[in-house]
């Protein structure tokens, strides 16, 4: 709706995990940096946790366009409040594996075991990627997941287990000794700060293809503050403020349309 007005391409703050609107922070580099290592060099499995909205599942689309598809095959699984055989089939259809609801749990694993190994034939390696990981509450699919790393040769495992999730992801698998365990890595992802909030803004509108300033300098405090420098906050107080800004013909985006935006929130 604003877009023209505001001379931008796309909208700047939709709160959908594009890759292309990634803001490199200090910790998101090391987050993706850390994943990729345990992915390329086979580690076995890592966490990476974060607070709702701080860009985690943004960092595992990265993923998606960072590695070849030659060198990869990847299932990612983004509702794993599923029963073990459940996320063995789901797994497995993320693979491209076709499946009947009737199979027990030993012929999806014997069918994900084929795979792998089909896989390894093609000098290709497989990732697992289990998103929004807190939802799984049964201790019996955490445990199916862990056994997932059983499958290795001697000198290598024959896929990669990347969990995703909230901060209480941590305290979950804190709990579950055997899975911690099996663990390479382990990386927190925190909300950004002050400046990496203003430079998170001027990120996004460039993507966007603004070619002059929308936002006075005085407004990216007031936006930090308000939204605890979370991105999934921090846009939609920068889209709200731009709508409003379209509304009143504002030639920039100021204090006072920041103020409306974050008090028609109730941030």
């Amino acid at each position: 709706m604003y877009e023209a007005y505001w001379g931008l391409k796309e909208k700047p703050f939709e709160n959908t995990p594009d890759p292309k609107f990634l803001y490199s922070s200090h910790e998101h580099v090391e987050a993706l940096t850390r994943l990729m290592y345990t992915i390329e060099e086979r580690k076995g499995a890592a966490l990476l946790t974060g607070e709702y909205g701080c860009g985690k599942t943004v960092i595992s689309r990265r993923i998606f366009e960072t590695l070849p598809p030659e060198k990869y095959e990847i299932a990612l699984v983004t509702n794993p409040l599923l029963s073990p055989a459940e996320i063995l089939r789901e797994i497995c259809i993320q693979l491209g594996i076709k499946t009947s609801p009737s199979w027990p749990k030993t012929q999806l694993l014997q069918e994900l075991n084929e795979r792998l190994y089909h896989n390894l034939r093609r000098h290709k390696d497989t990732v697992i990627i289990v998103d929004e990981a807190q939802s799984v509450k049964d201790s019996k699919t955490l445990e199916e997941l862990r056994l997932l790393l059983n499958f290795q040769l001697n000198d290598r495992f024959l896929l990669t287990l990347i969990l995703i999730g909230q901060p209480e992801l941590r305290e979950i698998i804190d709990k579950f000794r055997q899975l911690k365990q099996r663990l390479a890595i382990r990386y927190h992802l925190n909300p950004l700060n002050s400046k990496d909030t203003k430079e998170y803004i001027l990120h996004r509108l460039q993507i966007a293809g603004a070619k002059n300033s929308i936002f006075m300098s005085t407004v990216y405090d007031s936006i930090w503050q308000n939204s605890g420098g979370v991105p999934r906050e921090i846009n939609s107080i920068c889209d709200m403020s731009l709508l409003l800004g379209f509304t009143k013909k504002a030639k920039v985006i100021n204090q006072d349309l920041v103020k409306k935006a974050i008090s028609g929130l109730d941030l």
